[in-house]
């Protein structure tokens, strides 16, 4: 289905049959040290990408934090609209989730964090003489940025945590990082972890557009027609003059030849290089150029839609349930084995 806008079809619908399935192991481990270290923990940051706020979210950290003390911060938020704030929090604040929008870059933004947290070690000095927070999240949602940004604003020093564009730079929990001397507040960083299996194939390109997932698991090719799908989808985006090419259009093929003619996207023989196009694509997106986005839609039906289907039926592949299966067993024996006093 397709509606005609001009001398273009624009689709109103994007097909996808086949989810991206990404869980390597140092993810499982982080997943285990979290639970792990959870006893020790006062606060929990949960940080999610404010371009796709319902795709940013992983169930598995439900079963994690449990009782604990919350924060769901949507970070990214200079890449996405701010008109779409005032939806997500109405629609988090229905599922007792306390929301914050966060900007690395900007000190104020950082500082609503360290507000929560100095106002929870001071309501109790003696049940809080040290506050610690963990920082969770999916991939590449921002959380080293975060800790580096908290450790700027609270005792105007450096960073201490490693970042990078690509996901899966931080592989295990770091040990505490001070972030604020008055009253005492550490940090603990972990590994993004990923959903074992996105049942939702559409909500799989969202997290791999976004940086959420190895460009090499999920298939480029899919991933820049969704993005051109979106890009035609929002009004008043010319994203022809900012990529600098001659028409709009909804075919990937047209549009990655005008991509790859504008930028010399070249092979040997003179033969136009398609996937040179693509990282070209997807990299701009990336970058912010064409401007502030979000990929989710936010309307009441589409949200309850999306907890329904993403979060409270959301079913394993057979791989993934018996890799969860045996992550539960270790569970088990480590927590027979503490209760022995074993370990």
């Amino acid at each position: 289905m397709a509606l005609s806008t001009g001398l273009r079809l624009v689709r109103t619908s994007f097909s996808h049959e086949k989810s991206i399935s990404w869980f390597p192991g140092h993810m499982m481990a982080g997943l285990r040290e979290m639970r792990d270290q959870m006893r020790t923990v006062d606060l929990v940051v949960e940080t999610r990408d404010a371009r796709i706020p319902l795709s940013s979210i992983n169930k598995q950290f439900e079963q994690i934090i449990k009782g604990k003390r919350r924060v769901v911060v949507y970070n990214k938020a200079d890449l996405a609209p701010s008109a779409i704030q005032a939806a997500v929090r109405q629609e988090m604040d229905k599922r007792g989730q306390h929301v914050l929008f966060t900007d690395t870059s900007i000190n104020q933004s950082v500082r609503q964090i360290l507000t929560v947290a100095r106002d929870m070690a001071k309501s109790d000095p003696i049940r809080y003489p040290q506050l610690v927070i963990m920082v969770i999240g999916m991939p590449n949602v921002g959380k080293s940025s975060l800790i580096n940004a908290l450790r700027r604003t609270g005792l105007n020093r450096g960073k201490a945590a490693n970042t990078g564009a690509k996901p899966g730079v931080t592989r295990s929990l770091s040990s505490k990082i001070r972030v604020l001397e008055s009253p005492p507040v550490y940090l603990v960083d972990t590994p993004g972890v990923m959903i074992p299996f996105i049942p939702d194939p559409i909500a799989a390109i969202k997290v791999a557009l976004t940086g959420g997932i190895k460009d090499n698991i999920a298939d480029e090719n899919v991933l820049a027609d969704y993005l051109l799908f979106r890009l035609n989808r929002f009004a008043g985006l010319d994203y022809c003059s900012i990529l600098g090419i001659e028409r709009p259009t909804d075919d990937i093929t047209d549009f990655l030849q005008q991509l790859g003619t504008r930028i010399g996207a070249l092979r040997q023989g003179g033969e136009l290089d398609t996937d040179k196009a693509v990282q070209f694509f997807l990299r701009a997106f990336r970058r912010g150029r064409f401007g502030q986005l979000c990929l989710d839609d936010l309307d009441e039906r589409s949200v309850e839609e999306f907890f329904q289907r993403s979060l409270e039926n959301a079913p394993l592949s057979k791989n993934q349930s018996q890799k969860a299966k045996r992550a539960a067993q270790r569970q088990r024996s480590l927590e027979r084995a503490r209760k022995r006093k074993l370990l």
